[in-house]
This record gives C-alpha cells, structure tokens and sequence, in this order.
C-alpha cells in the first residue's frame, strides 16, 4: 500500500520494526487483537465505511477498530510492507452450529507462509473476529488450545483445498470456512454494503465491542460489559463511554455529543429488546 505510516500502525500496536519471523508475527498479532477493537460504530450511526485498507489504517491511527474487512485488510498491508507473504481469501462465519457452512464472503481470511523457520509451513492469521485466537495458528488439521479456548483445524467440507475454523464453544460463532485461493479488497464490496446497511445484519441489529487477549475476551454487547466471563449491565452514558475507552480503547472524543447520546439511545432499546425476548446476543458474523 503506497505510503503507508508502518510506523504509526507499529507505534499504535507498541512494537518496534523487525524482521519477518514467526515470533515476530505471534506479537504483531496478539497486539493488534488485544489493541485494536472489533466494533462496528460507524455502522450503528448509519454510516458506511471504505474497504481500502488505507481508510481502515486511518481509523486505527485515530484509535478506533472495525470489523474483519477493516482489520484483517489493514493489517494484511502491514505484513506486506513488513516483508511476509500474507494471502487475502474469501470467508465465511458462521453464526450458530445450526448454520449451513458456506464461504458466502462475511468474512476475509489470511494465510501468511515463507517464514524463515519454517518455509513451506502456512499460517492462519485473523485479527477480526472479535473473540478469535489470540496468535497465529499453524494450518495444519489439529485441535490447538490458547488461554481459556480450544480450536479445532480441518479441511474444509465447502470450499474444496479450503479450511475450517471450529471455536471454542463458549465463543460468540461457530466457526468459519475460508477457500484456498487469493482474493482482493474488491471482492467483498456487496457483502461488505449489505452487511452496513441490511436491517438483517448483526452489525446494523446489535452495537459489540470485542477484544481478545491472552486471558480471555472483553465483550460490551448493547449494555452488558462482559469481562473475562463476569459480567456487568452499564446504567448510565457516563459509563458506557468509560468502558469504551477503558476497556476497548476507544476515544469519545472521536464522537460528536448527538452520536454519543445516538449510540446511547440505540443500545439501551437494544437491551430492553433482547431482555423483552425480541432480540438475540448476536454477535455480527464479519
């Protein structure tokens, strides 16, 4: 990506420049999870987003997230001008164990391979799946255990040469399927669009936070902040802005007093709908 800030993306992770490694991509990763929040704000406010990874890297520099789009695409250009060969592929994520696998393009997947440890081996890269693994994992069929979550990897039975990603079953999706090829940005622009405006969409339907770090994830859906599994309902704004920038590093004067008291108004209807049984702890598939 042409004059990309790779020293503001790094700044904002709290890493320094160094070369491809896999140790190096385990911290590029597990900072990028834990400091960058999955959230969909923009969306929640009636906003659409670009999918240039450019745009995306703007937001983070601001302190802000997004979702897989965003965060996997900005976080791909990093890996590239930082010297990995990162692979784009088309995804999909699924919500419940109900839902038919698919790679119906609801989420952007990565590999990253020619590391210097280990050439030939591939790894499964994914910073915007807002309770997902916390570092890379090796592509190869198993079931691998991170902090309080195990994961299972197989071939996937949807995408022919692709993969399945099984999550724990405490998390907030089932898994996700993604194909074997390249993909570009463009790809995902229909999705992305219906996934921003659909009143179907977990993400127009349900404000979440998420972030994930090596003890757990920090979830904020509509009003309940869920911390490590204890969970807490926020009564006031005052509150609810405290535990976006003290938990999710979101800035609240990044928002304008009518969006703040939006958001409010939106969230607080959110949990009266769901604890009236007229809505779901969705979290958005994406």
């Amino acid at each position: 990506m042409a004059g990309m800030d790779v020293t503001g993306y790094l700044a904002r992770l709290g890493l320094d420049l160094e070369p491809p490694s896999l140790a190096a991509l385990r911290r590029l990763h597990a900072a990028h999870v834990e400091r960058v929040p999955y959230e969909a704000l923009e969306i929640q406010l009636g906003r659409t987003t670009p999918l240039a990874p450019s745009a995306s890297l703007a937001r983070i520099l601001r302190g802000r997230g997004g979702y897989c789009y965003h965060l996997n695409g900005a976080f791909s250009a990093l890996l590239h001008e930082l010297g990995y060969r990162v692979t784009r592929h088309l995804g999909g994520v699924q919500g419940g164990a109900a839902d038919a696998p698919n790679v119906d393009r609801n989420h952007l997947a990565l590999t990253v391979t020619g590391l210097p440890e280990e050439p030939s081996a591939t790894w499964l890269v994914d910073t915007g799946l807002g309770d997902g693994f916390h570092e890379p994992l090796p592509l190869r069929e198993g079931t691998y255990v991170q902090g309080p979550h195990t994961y299972r990897l197989r071939p996937s039975e949807v995408a022919p040469g692709g993969w399945r990603f099984d999550h724990d079953p405490s998390g907030s999706f089932a898994g996700f399927d993604f194909a074997p090829g390249p993909a570009q940005m463009a790809d995902f622009a229909a999705k992305h669009e219906w996934l921003s405006t659909a009143p179907e969409s977990g993400f127009v339907r349900v404000c979440v936070l998420q972030r994930r770090d090596a003890a757990g994830v920090d979830t904020l859906r509509a009003l309940t902040l869920n911390r490590h599994g204890t969970k807490e309902q926020i009564e006031a704004p005052a509150g609810w802005w405290a535990a976006a920038g003290d938990v999710f590093g979101i800035p609240a004067a990044e928002f304008t007093a009518a969006e703040r008291e939006r958001l409010w108004r939106q969230c607080v209807e959110q949990h009266e709908a769901h604890a009236g049984g007229r809505g779901s702890e969705v979290v958005p598939s994406a």
